[in-house]
């Protein structure tokens, strides 16, 4: 089999996004830690929540959602629970699931946290395009993920990090 490498064009898009993806991370971290004392991960666990029906998902359904693995999304939640910004409950239809519920404590975070973060995502992404490039954005990045995610052709469905388990053979958390 032969290597495709990247072209010149290439290569330099491929840069370009690590660049900004990292320096973009860095800088809604460092709002969030400076702000609320938590990393992006946990404030994604509560906002998540918070979209949902009565502020409550089950595990699988809250990692397939933050597109990470089930044993990240536990070791978040086990965090955000010991600080009373979310519970778990047992799942009364599914055995071997657990549901997390946002705590009314974990809401007032969030309401205290998100306008800051908004503006740092503002100020360091949506400020700096036209509309036509925030359509090509949205445009791109869900066609990449749709890829990703196994919904085109050609893509792994079973390599989704919410699928994987961290050693092989291993249950799924509870």
């Amino acid at each position: 089999m032969t290597t495709r490498w990247l072209t010149p064009e290439e290569q330099r898009a491929w840069r370009a996004y690590l660049a900004a993806s990292q320096l973009l991370e860095d800088a809604i971290d460092r709002q969030l830690q400076q702000d609320a004392g938590m990393p992006h991960l946990f404030y994604s666990v509560l906002a998540t929540l918070s979209e949902a029906p009565d502020r409550r998902l089950r595990m699988t359904d809250l990692a397939e959602r933050l597109k990470i693995t089930r044993s990240r999304l536990t070791y978040a939640a086990n965090r955000l629970e010991r600080d009373g910004l979310v519970r778990r409950e047992d799942c009364r239809w599914d055995r071997r699931s657990s549901i997390a519920v946002l705590t009314d404590e974990g809401m007032a975070v969030l309401e205290r946290t998100a306008p800051g973060h908004v503006d740092t995502v503002r100020a360091n992404l949506f400020d700096r395009l036209t509309p036509e490039q925030v359509r090509q954005l949205e445009e791109i990045c869900a066609g990449v993920a749709r890829g990703l995610q196994g919904e085109e052709a050609g893509g792994a469905a079973d390599e989704v990090p919410w699928r994987r388990r961290s050693t092989p053979g291993a249950e799924p958390p509870r």
